[in-house]
Parts: structure tokens; C-alpha cells; sequence
């Protein structure tokens, strides 16, 4: 899939140059003959054909990994990682620090939700779309930390901190981090 994705991108960039720094120069040279030349036709076939392979794969290859993630999220059980934002575990004692655990994603919505948040930039109102891919990406990025916790054999992650990002456009990301930790059983309640 990412093969003929880079195909499509490729198609796109020679087409979009060869229309922009050599179409336009000759359009502005001859403008007397009005017949558009074979390679200038072709320039713009592979802009336009380079934009849809990329856009028809994208949507395939995200659609493929919804499904996947899906059938992760039902078949998962209650995680045994407790994960707090303060440095103490109520009624147990950290016994080891394991170091810190950390996942992150980057994150972007389709264009016509894009379209639509800013629609409700003019209007007003919560800009919901965000706010999913927000939480979706939140969910991701924990997720990642937990397992790599899990890795390190931790049985609670503390201090756990939220941290985003702009990338570019549209995109976030989200990086959740916190400390890993081994825990005491449960303290006696007799001292």
C-alpha cells in the first residue's frame, strides 16, 4: 500500500511542477496558440491521478486500521497498571522506580471535518471534531504507555502528565508520560 501510495506522491510532485514552472512559463509565452501540448496534459493527469491514488490509499489504509483497532479495543481486558497523577498510591508503598513510561501519537482529522470546525469558528459553538480526535488520540497515546509499562513490569504509573502539540495544519500530537513503579502489597492497617 505505501508503495503505491509513493507512486501516486510522485505522480503528484511531477505533475505539479512540471504544470507550475514549466505549464505556466509556456501558457504565458504562447498565448497566441491555445492547443495545450501532450506533456503539459500529462503534467496535469499525473497531478490530478498522483492526488487521488494518495487519497484513495490513505482512506483504504485507515479504514483497514480502524477495523484493527477495533478488535484490539473489544478484546481488551482491564489493564492491572494503576495510573494516578500524584506521587503516592494511597495504602501502598513505591518500592522500586522503574523510569519513565511514555506513548505518543500523532493526530489528524479528515479535511471535511476540517472544513466543518471551521465553519463553527464563524458560527460559534464546541468544535466537536477536535474534540473526538482529541480524545481518540489521548486514548492511543495512554494505551502506549501502559504497555510500555507493562514492559518494564510496572504495577502503577504516577505523576502521569499529558502533553500536546501543533504539527502541522490540523495534526497534533499527544504524548502521555508518568513514572514507572513497583508497588508493596497493601499496607497494614495496623501499626
Amino acid at each position: 500500500m505505501k508503495i503505491i501510495r509513493r507512486i501516486g506522491s510522485l505522480a503528484f510532485v511531477i505533475g505539479l511542477f512540471t504544470a507550475i514552472f514549466v505549464g505556466i512559463p509556456w501558457y504565458v509565452i504562447t498565448t497566441v496558440d491555445v492547443d495545450m501540448p501532450w506533456w503539459l496534459k500529462l503534467a496535469i493527469l499525473g497531478l490530478i491521478g498522483g492526488i487521488f491514488i494518495v487519497l484513495m490509499t490513505v482512506a483504504l489504509e485507515q479504514k483497514i486500521k480502524m477495523k484493527s483497532q477495533e478488535v484490539i479495543s473489544s478484546a481488551e481486558t482491564h489493564n492491572r497498571i494503576i495510573l494516578l497523577n500524584s506521587t503516592e498510591v494511597p495504602d501502598r508503598e513505591i518500592t522500586e522506580i522503574l523510569g519513565v513510561a511514555k506513548g505518543h501519537t500523532i493526530f489528524a482529522i479528515w479535511i471535511g471535518n476540517d472544513l466543518s470546525a471551521i465553519v463553527r469558528l464563524v458560527l460559534g459553538g464546541e468544535l466537536t471534531e477536535y474534540t473526538e480526535m482529541m480524545g481518540r488520540a489521548r486514548k492511543i497515546a495512554t494505551d502506549r504507555m501502559i504497555a510500555q509499562a507493562e514492559e518494564l513490569g510496572a504495577d502503577a504509573v504516577i505523576n502521569v502528565r499529558y502533553m500536546t502539540t501543533s504539527v502541522i495544519g490540523s495534526a497534533a500530537e499527544l504524548l502521555a508520560y508518568g513514572t514507572a513503579v513497583k508497588l508493596s502489597h497493601r499496607k497494614s492497617l495496623l501499626k
